[in-house]
């Protein structure tokens, strides 16, 4: 299996920054693309950004031109470089293998966006 770990998430005021990153392990041979995704309270899961293992990359409407997704297939990790945050980004942001069941050794990474 993969194991995923999700770091960097914190509380910013609005026009702010931050970087997430996602940790692989495990049989990382197996992974192709890979997500992030958010779920704020009370909101279903959204899909922000999935970036294939050639590094193709699509992202959510509400984050284009915001966020950038990036992946470093040598360290085994995943990026997800937030910029202009706004309050409606708040929510646990969550990485994943598409398509591969996974073991999550973190429960997300909270961003808190205040105005």
């Amino acid at each position: 299996q993969v194991q995923l770990v999700e770091s960097g998430g914190g509380s910013v005021q609005a026009g702010g920054s931050l970087r997430l990153s996602c940790a692989a392990s495990g049989r990382t041979f197996d992974i192709n693309a890979m997500a992030w995704y958010r779920q704020a309270p009370g909101k279903q899961r959204e899909l922000v950004a999935i970036i294939t293992s050639s590094g193709r990359t699509n992202y959510a409407d509400s984050v284009k031109g915001r966020f950038t997704i990036s992946r470093d297939n040598a360290k085994n990790t995943m990026y997800l470089q937030m910029n202009s945050l706004k309050p409606e980004d708040t929510a646990v942001y969550y990485c994943d293998a598409v398509g591969l069941p996974v073991v999550r050794k973190s429960q997300g990474t909270q961003v808190t966006v205040s105005s």
